[in-house]
């Protein structure tokens, strides 16, 4: 007894209570097995039954509907309204072919209100051919019947073979058949509607069917058919539920419309034939039944000639009248066979099973008991703040699965707030949050779904934003005008007729909208009528957090727009400061994209292991936007000078003045000699000669001027001879200048007036030196912060005539060529004072090392490949393709993408440029993407890519 005190184990109750429990229901099996058993047979007799009629439903349907539909359209074809019959032959093709469409029709016919009759019959049943006396190869008959010239009918019968030859015409004075005065003629006048008859006995053919009458649209002439219906007994045959089931269709008279034994079926009346009536079938069991006067699809049990039946009706709906059923009797004996079989085999199965549970029963008991000692244990866990750790066990007692359920849900309740907390603190976009957030609340307070809707200021419109499981919800909603009341209401309509729902504001610290979380609630359950208060509340406290939270994404992700579009209006604003740089800032961050995404998709090589995160790939489109950002401080006319002496204004004009000036001059002296007297012939010829060497010095300083051409040596001294020529100046030339000129020409005394000047000089006033705006771009300048590596021109401008005329390629000079590339160690010391976040922080290199050669020997800090990252190696390459394909450049004529290519290959040959990045742009067809976007057809080109890659063999390793 001491071992009770504390009670009774559950395993002991409950292997007592199984045992016990079996007694009583294997007692119970036995008594109710059979009639429940039996009961079920006769329900499914009933069923099937039902299925039967639906069955032979379906068979008149599909039996009838294509013969209706094909009698529509005949009512629209132009024989209805022909009044001779050669025009009606006409139309036989048409005719045949909708009998050869659809077997069951064997015949179809027009009825004219002249008592004109045409027919057209398939000849497919041999005692029919006989009796027609049908020639061999005849198909189809025509049975015609037409006015002759007296006003009498004349009938006419017409064999045709399988193509509609002609084999025999034949007259039929005899054949006097009025459809005026037939029943489907008659009913289909007077009405819009498809008339159909009652299943009869086809004189002709001997088969069971109905005719269908239709009238044409002109209401001139009726069309009808015959559909035989005599596969329908040999259907029902089949779907006997036992052997000996007979079954019967019937009209309301009492007329068998189908039977499976065809014999039965039809009674001789002299030459006539007729469908039996069910008393003359000679089957007692279907005439009880259908004189039993039980509700359609009602099972009942009756007894004739000494046998137990069950039997049924069910009405068939697809005929004219509503009266034609289906008669089904199954004999008892059959039916209720496998019932007692069935108990034999309950009685005998739950013997064996009474034994089995006296030895298992103890067993059982203890395998109930072990999921409370399972739950105890995660209880445990809980305890010890393992909320991870799933709470729930498997058991079939309803208390201890509820208490698991319980526990568990509060188990996942925690564990999804602890989610909720992790993704409002860690998850950075917002759509990724709200997503996050509302999963985990729908599935921790148990609700059918959610959404959240944020607000478009701009619209006055709650949009969207996210939803989970539910109903489909509105895109948006129209809050404009509507007090915060009237919001909740104007929430409610919009989801109206979708369920129940609980609606909480979204409010930032400073009380404004900024969105509604809609959760979608049960029915019935937890969170419906009185819990519903403090279930609104919990959710508007925990709302608070996610408003907090997606105010910050909010400003987070504003700030972000903000920063992207003041760097693509930087980089537009480059674009647009000269023409000579084009699009390049636009175009190049998407070429750089494209050949990025190329190497991360490699798996194999070198770059198979080679991967970006979303922060990454964001921070290297930032830096490709801003790689010329430097270019904001370019002197414009350097960037744009297409002269050798242009600065801001082409200083050739200036120069071809002073041509002018010895031009006068040369006029002068020829004029003075003339009033001194001297020998005129000798002064024009002098001048002329004089002339003639001043248009040609002057074509060639213009020639030079435009830098289209290599300058040899000897172009630099008959530069330096052409410039020797002397000019006088007249007016003070320190009048009108800026105070930077005037600086330049302190310390040098003015020279008396008139002056005699060179024609072309470097005056030391060309010279402009740096002064304090000297860059710190020497390796050895204490400045230097940035690692840059340049050589600095001595001067910081060099405006010297000759110096300039004398730029042996291009136009540029150092200075000027300085100026040019010192864009990028401006790009580089202007993104570097910015205080860019830590995912941010390589945009100052990515942007700033394009110009870098794989070499060690590009600018500005003479960077080697292994010091460059893949981001930066792939901007070298996107920065000199667009250059070199670029269409939009007044300087220069684009190149084709062959020419490009080459051009690239041999970079990559000298080690300008990555050779494995170029190899990777050539064969995952980066360069063919690109033009197809951006270049001119005409600059798409065939490329050969074998000559192309030829040309890398001798890149080092």
């Amino acid at each position: 007894m001491k071992a009770f005190e504390r009670g009774i184990p559950l395993q002991l109750l409950v292997a007592g209570a199984i045992i016990a429990s079996m007694l009583v229901l294997a007692g119970a099996l036995l008594i109710q097995g059979y009639r429940g058993v039996e009961g079920a047979l006769v329900t499914a007799a009933g069923e099937s039954a039902s299925q039967l009629g639906a069955t032979i439903n379906e068979r008149i349907r599909r039996l009838i509907d294509p013969a209706e539909s094909t009698l529509r359209l005949l009512t629209h074809d132009p024989i209805s309204q022909t009044d001779n019959l050669p025009a009606r032959l006409d139309r036989l093709p048409m005719l045949v072919e909708n009998l050869r469409a659809n077997r069951t029709l064997s015949a179809v016919y027009i009825g004219y209100p002249n008592g004109e009759f045409l027919l057209i019959r398939a000849l497919r049943v041999p005692e029919v051919r006989r009796a027609l006396q049908a020639p061999d190869a005849a198909k189809y008959l025509v049975q015609s019947q037409t006015l002759n010239g007296q006003g009498g009918l004349l009938g006419e019968w017409r064999f045709y073979d399988s193509e509609l030859r002609l084999l025999r015409v034949q007259e039929r004075p005899d054949y006097n058949y009025d459809p005026r005065q037939r029943p489907w003629y008659n009913e289909a006048r007077l009405t819009s509607k498809t008339v159909l008859t009652q299943p009869y006995v086809f004189f002709t053919t001997r088969e069971i069917g109905l005719t269908l009458a239709h009238r044409s649209v002109d209401g001139a002439a009726v069309i009808g058919m015959d559909a035989s219906v005599n596969d329908l007994g040999g259907e029902m045959g089949d779907l006997r539920q036992t052997p000996n089931t007979e079954l019967a269709v019937v009209d309301g008279k009492g007329t068998v419309i189908a039977y499976p034994d065809l014999t039965k079926l039809m009674i001789h009346e002299g030459k006539e034939l007729r469908l039996a009536t069910l008393a003359e079938l000679e089957v007692p069991s279907l005439s009880q039944l259908n004189a039993e006067g039980v509700p359609a699809g009602t099972p009942v049990s009756y007894r004739v000639t000494g046998q137990d039946w069950y039997g049924i009706w069910v009405p068939l709906s697809n005929f004219t009248s509503n009266e034609v059923k289906v008669l089904i009797a199954i004999p008892a004996v059959e039916l209720l066979a496998g019932a007692r079989r069935l108990l034999f085999n309950q009685a005998l199965w739950s013997g064996t099973l009474l034994i089995v549970l006296l030895l298992i029963g103890w067993y059982i008991g203890r395998r109930i008991a072990r999921p409370l000692t399972a739950l105890a244990d995660q209880v445990g866990a809980l305890a010890a703040f393992d909320f991870a750790r799933p709470v729930g066990v498997e058991s079939k007692i309803a208390e201890v699965r509820d208490l698991s359920s319980v526990m568990g849900s509060m188990s996942r309740t925690i564990h999804n707030f602890q989610a909720i907390t992790l993704t409002l603190s860690r998850e950075t976009r917002l759509e990724s949050m709200l997503e996050g957030v509302l999963s985990r609340l729908v599935e921790a307070t148990g609700v059918m779904g959610g959404a959240v809707y944020l607000l478009d200021d701009e619209e006055c419109r709650l949009r969207l934003a996210c939803s989970v499981n539910g109903e489909q919800y509105p895109q948006s909603m129209l809050i404009e005008g509507f007090t915060e009341t009237e919001l909740a209401e104007r929430v409610d309509l919009a989801l109206a007729n979708r369920g129940q729902y609980l609606e909480v504001s979204l409010r930032n610290r400073a009380d404004e909208l900024l969105g509604i979380l809609v959760l979608q609630l049960a029915e019935e359950g937890a969170h419906s009528q009185q819990p519903r208060k403090p279930f609104k509340r919990f959710v508007e406290e925990l709302s608070g957090a996610a408003a907090v939270a997606i105010e910050t994404r909010q400003l987070i992700e504003a700030q972000q727009r903000l920063l992207d579009a003041i760097i693509k209006l930087l980089a537009d604003a480059i674009d647009a400061k000269s023409p000579y740089t084009g699009g390049h800032c636009e175009r190049v961050p998407q070429l750089a994209d494209l050949l990025l995404q190329k190497v991360i998709d490699s798996h194999d090589g070198e770059y198979a292991g080679f991967t970006m995160s979303d922060a990454e790939r964001y921070e290297f489109q930032i830096a490709a936007w801003l790689h010329d950002c430097g270019k904001i401080t370019s002197p414009e006319y350097v960037v744009d000078k297409a002269t050798k002496l242009e600065t801001l204004y082409n200083r050739l004009h200036e120069v071809r003045t002073r041509f002018e000036v010895i031009w006068r001059d040369i006029e002068l002296d020829y004029w003075r000699g003339i009033a001194e007297g001297n020998d005129i012939g000798l002064l024009a010829a002098r001048r002329d000669a004089l002339h003639e060497s001043l248009r040609d010095d002057y074509a060639f300083v213009a020639q030079a001027n435009v830098g289209g051409e290599f300058m040899k040596d000897e172009d630099i001294e008959r530069l330096k001879q052409i410039g020797e020529r002397r000019w006088l100046r007249y007016f003070d030339d320190r009048l009108g200048i800026s105070h930077d000129e005037a600086e330049r020409l302190q310390g040098r005394p003015e020279r008396p007036l008139p002056a005699e000047e060179f024609l072309l000089s470097d005056k030391p006033e060309h010279r402009v030196m740096w002064g304090e705006r000297k860059p710190p771009v020497a390796k050895d300048d204490p400045r230097n912060i940035w690692g840059f590596d340049m050589r600095l021109p001595p001067y910081a401008s060099n405006y010297g005539e000759l110096y300039n005329l004398g730029i042996r390629r291009g136009t540029l000079n150092d200075e000027e060529r300085f100026k040019i590339n010192e864009h990028i160690v401006q790009t580089l010391m202007m993104l570097t004072t910015l205080p860019l976040p830590r995912h941010l922080r390589r945009v100052p290199t990515i942007a700033a090392n394009h110009h870098e050669k794989m070499d060690g020997t590009g600018y500005p800090r003479k960077l080697s490949r292994e010091q460059m990252s893949i981001p930066e190696r792939v901007m070298a390459i996107a920065d000199i393709f667009e250059a070199l394909t670029a269409a939009d450049r007044p300087y220069k004529a684009p190149k084709t993408l062959s020419e490009s290519l080459k051009i690239l290959a041999f970079m990559a040959r000298d080690q300008h440029i990555d050779a494995d990045l170029f190899r990777l742009f050539i064969s995952q067809g980066v360069y063919k993407e690109y033009g197809e976007r951006f270049l001119h057809p005409e600059q798409m080109d065939a490329v050969d890519v074998r000559a192309i890659l030829e040309i890398l063999d001798g890149v080092k390793a």
